[in-house]
């Protein structure tokens, strides 16, 4: 399901290499980042041709921001963290998604922005399910 064209949508191929499917919102797709170093998920507005948030209608802009406090907040409900950075970079996947990552103070890069600073750690299979079911407790969506 992850990958498959909806309306002209698709997600990118090294999205889709790099995550694994927490499910869908009303307009985001919610995916979590494999990298154990940080609790990290990705919203993926899934709409076709998106680069920049002001691609967006203003409504969908209104949405997106809305799906991002509601991730951000269960994220912060199921783990423990010092701070949340949410972002949406783009340099490197030119298609349009936000980064909602939880930070310790004791984590790889604190206080600095994560990118480039540890090798990712991929998550054990038990402990990336346990976290995406707490997340989708938290978001009321079911599994895929």
């Amino acid at each position: 399901m992850i990958s498959e064209a909806r309306g002209g949508w698709s997600l990118h191929p090294q999205l889709d290499r790099d995550t694994a499917p927490v499910g869908d919102l009303a307009l985001s797709r919610v995916l979590l980042n494999n990298d154990a170093n940080y609790p990290w998920l990705i919203l993926v507005p899934r709409r076709p041709n998106l680069v920049e948030l002001i691609d967006l209608d203003e409504n969908e802009q209104v949405q997106l921001m809305a799906e991002i406090a509601h991730v951000s907040a269960v994220l912060k409900s199921v783990t423990p963290c010092d701070k949340l950075n949410v972002a949406a970079l783009g340099n490197s996947v030119p298609q349009l998604h936000v980064h909602v990552i939880a930070r310790r103070k004791d984590d790889a890069a604190w206080p600095k922005p994560v990118w480039g600073v540890a090798p990712p750690l991929p998550y054990e299979p038990a402990a990336r399910s346990r976290l995406i079911a707490a997340v989708r407790r938290g978001l009321q969506i079911s599994g895929e």
